[in-house]
């Protein structure tokens, strides 16, 4: 029998800005808390909402959904929600769908974090540094 892993989900607010840290596996059965705990934000009053992911060890399409989601609900809201630090999976994931200038930024949440050495491909498709697309199939992101 598998044991199910857990998301741990912390909240750290600062005036009406929020860091969110998520550690640990965003799937079918946690994206739910994702989505709880990203709306419960939005419910606060919060609408500058920076969502850390540096600790997510695994993200499927239903982590995506959720966090396209409340994208959506903090927009509309007048606010903004910003994914922090992604693993080059996490950043492939919204690579390939598409998604990622929607929401991936430079890692500055709360200010003071680590500047990254090197921009990721996703930062520089975002940012229209670089072609969104690899130049070749099966070319490296």
């Amino acid at each position: 029998m598998r044991i199910p892993l857990t998301l741990n989900v912390h909240r750290h607010d600062t005036d009406n800005r929020t860091l969110v840290t998520l550690t640990g596996e965003i799937d079918l059965n946690s994206a739910p808390l994702v989505h709880a705990s990203l709306e419960r934000c939005l419910h606060d009053g919060v609408r500058a909402i920076d969502v850390d992911v540096t600790a997510v060890t695994f993200c499927d399409c239903s982590g995506l959904n959720a966090f396209l989601y409340a994208l959506l609900r903090t927009a509309s809201a007048g606010g903004s929600l910003r994914l922090v630090h992604p693993s080059p999976a996490l950043e492939r994931l919204v690579t390939l769908t598409g998604s990622g200038s929607l929401f991936l930024t430079l890692p500055d949440a709360l200010g003071g974090s680590r500047p990254p050495s090197q921009l990721p491909p996703i930062y520089e498709a975002a940012y229209g540094l670089a072609p969104a697309l690899p130049t070749r199939l099966g070319g490296v992101l």
